[in-house]
């Protein structure tokens, strides 16, 4: 579907892609990879048509559509957030605005030509999905974390990251024939990832993206294009399989690499012996020609191995820290309601859930940055935090350079490893230099992680640690982490992150929250296995059980309690799969009969007789409104929780 040949593309000074070739089909699943400044972004716009070659030619075939989106610049105004979404519909609409034109006239003049139009018109306008367009944009708009109460807000009421996935949901709801995807999970949480993973996975068309999310790349694609020194090299694959076959490819490169090099030396060395005597002259020049044939061969530059040690944490005791019927409000608004939460030495607990849920506010609670509006906060034995907030870089000097910021705030011990922490933060070479002044918002938050992971703490409170950072970085932290003796509590929307570090999952929604032993797929087996049914507002008691403390109800209370609390919600689940059973009957009756009325409107003989017309015209509306009625009962229960349905 679309094929570049010898492709040139040239930055400022210097070569971005030295003629490669690359052919695109239909329905594939492509990750870009590479180092930062490869050129992934570039290579993007270009399969865009943003970006022009400045060699070679993009081939595309007929008929193809695309879909970009950017990593950011977007912006809508001037609409609701639904009818914004609803323009990804603009020729369906335009159809149905030729529709109403010709109802309205065929009522007045009742012309064939007008009569066989609309025919024609309506069956194409079911056949392209009209009818359900209003449901296709509804379920993505909660899949991208929407809420109902957002579709009639004014688009530039949200915020950048809201602003991404508006662009998004407009691009998935186009269904190009070629999606073009730039850090698309970037500002997602992880129920938003997760939907657009499995969007993703069963998009018919052809999908290239960008991502620093390995979780998302392992689970989506299914080709790796790794973009360096003006080449690109395909694996198949996901990314896990990558990583495999570039390291056995390197290590074929670099023994290949060497016998060249011995070939090379010898043939040189020829050179070099004969080069003044006369009878050897022919030889000498064979030689020469048959070195100037010899294609070098060029080796990926060694992924440097950075990691480092956190400071051995200060002895605690067995509670770190605990929260006793916590409430946070602000004005009206009740983020959390009476919580409970116990953190326990050597825990690592991810909170996760949707934005806006309550996450970072739990975070500043534990942190002590907050006072609750009720409730008690208690610190453990000898606790020792270190908390990084997702606007920790305002605390940075901005006079200082990098190195200066970083020496300043670092232990004497940890000084040694300052230069090599900052490597693996993406700060190389002239970039330790420079003032804090002049960085990025990116590169000031990669700065103060890097800071706060220096310091000695037996808690760490790490809010979206992973954001601006390159897989590389994220791999480096990871395993600093997991050696790390402390206590851990942290935000990440980065699955394969919270899936490789926690021990113990807690959910925040609707001001209450809920805990699961195990890492996020532990906690996605569990809520499968229970029907879903945790989602309910109840407030769970964490860290009972064997480690119940003093005035909690025993372990038989406890046991009884969940049975009885289990039971209702299975009687009330019982009753609401029984109802979206008999919908699904209904809908698939109405639109049987639906379809049955529209085959009869399709025959032109029909519009000779007006009265008969308007009578199944008449029909016709009545049954759309009575199928549109089933549906939106069939929405609700579909996403009610199981004590509202």
């Amino acid at each position: 579907m679309l094929q570049l040949r010898n492709v040139i593309k040239d930055f400022a000074d210097r070569r971005l892609f030295s003629g490669f070739n690359w052919h695109i089909r239909p329905a594939d699943r492509i990750g870009l990879c590479g180092e930062n400044g490869a050129g992934k972004t570039t290579l993007l716009k270009m399969l865009a048509g943003r970006v022009s070659p400045d060699g070679g030619e993009v081939q595309v075939a007929r008929g193809t559509t695309f879909g970009y989106l950017p990593q950011d610049g977007l912006e809508h105004r001037g609409r609701t957030l639904f009818a914004e979404v609803r323009e990804a519909f603009a020729d369906l609409l335009r159809m149905e605005k030729e529709l109403a034109a010709l109802e309205q006239a065929i009522s007045e003049s009742h012309a064939q030509a007008d009569m066989d139009r609309y025919a024609t018109l309506q069956e194409a306008f079911r056949q392209r999905g009209g009818y359900t367009m209003e449901t296709e944009i509804a379920k993505v708009l909660r899949g991208l974390g929407f809420a109902e109460a957002d579709w009639e807000k004014p688009c530039e009421q949200f915020s950048g990251g809201w602003q991404m996935r508006i662009a998004l949901a407009k691009l998935l709801l186009q269904r190009p024939n070629l999606l073009l995807l730039d850090e698309p999970t970037n500002h997602l949480d992880l129920p938003a990832r997760d939907w657009l993973e499995s969007y993703l996975v069963a998009y018919p068309f052809a999908v290239v993206l960008v991502s620093h999310d390995r979780f998302f790349l392992d689970q989506v694609v299914s080709r790796i294009v790794e973009v360096w020194n003006g080449t690109l090299t395909e694996y198949p694959g996901n990314y896990s399989k990558y990583l495999v076959e570039r390291e056995a490819r390197v290590a074929a490169l670099v023994e290949a690499k060497r016998r060249q090099d011995e070939e090379v030396a010898k043939i040189e060395a020829f050179i070099n012996r004969f080069r003044y005597q006369a009878n050897k002259a022919s030889l000498v020049q064979s030689r020469v020609k048959q070195l100037e044939k010899i294609e070098r061969i060029q080796i990926p530059p060694a992924r440097k191995k950075i990691a480092f040690k956190f400071p051995e944490p200060p002895k605690g005791g067995r509670i770190a820290l605990e929260l006793q019927g916590v409430v946070q409000s602000y004005g009206p608004l009740t983020v959390l309601d009476r919580i409970d939460l116990l953190v326990e030495k050597g825990e690592r607990i991810a909170l996760v859930g949707a934005n806006g849920a309550g996450k970072s506010t739990l975070m500043r609670l534990l942190a002590g940055d907050e006072a609750p509006k009720g409730g008690v906060r208690t610190e453990g034995h000898n606790l020792q935090l270190a908390y990084f907030a997702q606007d920790q870089a305002k605390v940075l000097d901005p006079a200082r350079t990098v190195i200066e910021e970083i020496t300043t705030a670092a232990p004497f011990e940890m000084v040694p490893k300052v230069r090599d922490i900052l490597g693996a933060f993406l700060f190389t070479g002239d970039d330790v230099h420079k003032k804090v002044a002049v960085l990025s918002g990116g590169e000031r938050n990669r700065l103060a992680l890097a800071i706060l992971l220096l310091r000695p703490a037996n808690l760490l409170l790490l809010d979206e640690p992973t954001n601006h950072l390159d897989l590389q970085s994220k791999e480096v932290l990871l395993q600093s982490l997991k050696q790390y003796q402390g206590t851990l509590v942290f935000v990440s929307h980065d699955r394969y992150f919270v899936d490789a570090l926690a021990t113990r999952v807690v959910e925040v929604k609707s001001g209450s929250i809920d805990s699961c032993l195990g890492n996020y797929e532990d906690f996605l087996r569990l809520r499968q296995s229970q029907g879903d049914l945790s989602h309910s507002r109840q407030r769970v008691e964490l860290g009972q059980g064997a480690n119940a403390g003093p005035g909690e109800p025993s372990d038989k209370e406890e046991r009884k309690r969940s049975q009885e609390e289990r039971k209702e919600s299975l009687r009330v689940e019982r009753r609401r799969q029984k109802e979206l059973a008999e919908l699904e009957g209904h809908i698939e009756i109405q639109e049987q009969a639906l379809a049955e009325l529209e085959g009869r409107m399709a025959d032109p003989d029909l519009y000779r007789d007006p009265d008969g017309w308007r009578m199944i015209s008449t029909e016709h509306g009545r049954l759309k409104e009575d199928i549109e009625a089933l549906y939106q009962r069939w929405e609700v229960l579909q996403r009610a929780e199981p004590d509202s349905a």
